[in-house]
């Protein structure tokens, strides 16, 4: 379905609606947002456009007017996909080569805000992708308004994006759809003596040709030790007889990133491995079986971490049971022993259990939604284990 499914245009201008009432109520004048190419997510749930090379920034009054800002060369760019009625050039948001563009005339936080009608020195001024907002962001900032006040306001957005709408979800669903597609392509072509990265490029050629925008996060494909890593990337080791291999695959769909993984053999698993493979499917079933609204997500990973310590694997603990998901794969709020909030209908989480021995590791990783009696599983089916004779 290529473009077929994607956020309207409408929605957009409820998101910034929603923001600006969220201002008024916290007594903030304005909210700045900023993105990279790597982390969009904040810009992009508000202007639709996703950077490239530059940083990019959304700047919204609490009176509910909105504007893209830009570096130097995204003037086209940035017009051509913004959302919003307003775009701006600053040099603020130039690329990480650090040009000069002695001859551009750019535009200022000060100009920004007198567009959007924000007027005053003595201002409130929330900024959101904080950990993305760069020095030399900052430093534009707090030059433009040398009497405001800078307050994070990363909470705002993670008020705003945590719930889903059905276009959201649906986006969601179908990256799924896209990246289980790869992962059976995969199964169907990977054979000893090929490299990781080859299926790495058989997942991306599948996603691709049915109508992904890009990869859901840079897809992996790992092999025997690497598959303790938790974060990793994909080699040029060949594949060999018997190996334990983890797929990750992904899919992005206007902008939202959807992501499943599970581990496949390439022969027989051992009995003492398979042991530890089935052990984390147990506790990816049983973290499914705890979620529902109302449910404290503290509660949910303090039995989880309980249920790894009772069946004899907590040495092999590395993280909670899920973490939020929608335009960024990886997005608050996450699920800890010090996450102090109820889950809400159609918050969406991936259930991501991860289990590293000294050996090898294992994934079982799923979307899902929260409903009131349970969640909605937006990926299609896993817990079958792939294992391949060849």
């Amino acid at each position: 379905m290529h473009g077929n499914i994607r956020i309207p245009d409408y929605e957009y201008k409820e998101r910034v609606s929603k923001a600006a009432a969220l201002l008024k109520r916290d007594g903030l004048d304005a909210l700045i947002v900023n993105g990279t190419e790597a982390d969009y997510a904040n810009t992009r749930y508000f202007s639709g456009f996703w950077p490239l090379f530059e940083r990019c920034g959304v700047a919204i009054g609490a009176a509910g007017d909105a504007a893209l800002m830009v570096g130097p060369e995204s003037r086209a760019f940035g017009g051509d996909r913004n959302k919003l009625d307003k775009l701006y050039v600053l040099k603020d948001y130039r690329e990480s080569a650090d040009p000069a563009y002695p001859e551009l005339k750019a535009d200022t936080f000060k100009d920004v805000f007198k567009g959007l009608g924000i007027n005053g020195k003595k201002l409130r001024i929330g900024v959101a992708s904080y950990l993305d907002t760069s020095v030399v962001i900052m430093e534009g900032i707090r030059k433009a308004f040398p009497e405001a006040e800078i307050v994070r306001a990363d909470y705002l957005m993670v008020e705003l994006r945590s719930i889903k709408s059905e276009n959201e979800i649906s986006c969601l669903k179908e990256g799924y759809r896209l990246a289980e597609l790869a992962s059976q392509q995969v199964i169907k072509e990977i054979k000893p003596g090929m490299t990781e990265l080859q299926m790495v490029g058989v997942a991306q050629r599948a996603i691709y040709e049915n109508g992904a925008e890009y990869e859901g996060l840079p897809m992996y494909v790992f092999s025997e030790a690497s598959t303790r890593h938790a974060i990793s990337r994909s080699s040029y080791r060949r594949f060999e007889k018997g190996d334990i291999v983890q797929l990750n695959l992904s899919a992005k769909i206007d902008g939202y990133s959807a992501s499943i993984g599970y581990p496949i053999v390439l022969g027989k698993l051992s009995s003492k491995r398979r042991d530890i493979v089935m052990f984390a499917l147990e506790a990816h079933r049983w973290t499914e079986a705890q979620l529902k609204e109302g449910v404290m997500a503290a509660d949910v990973a303090k039995d989880f971490y309980q249920f790894y310590v009772s069946n004899g694997y907590a040495n092999n603990f590395v993280y909670g049971p899920l973490h939020g998901t929608g335009l960024i794969e990886v997005e608050a709020p996450w699920v800890e022993t010090t996450s102090n909030y109820a889950f809400k209908p159609n918050m969406t989480f991936q259930i991501d259990t991860f289990i590293s021995t000294d050996a090898f590791g294992v994934r079982w990783e799923k979307g899902i939604a929260i409903k009131e009696n349970g969640v909605e599983v937006l990926s299609p089916p896993i817990g079958t284990l792939y294992e391949l004779e060849f």
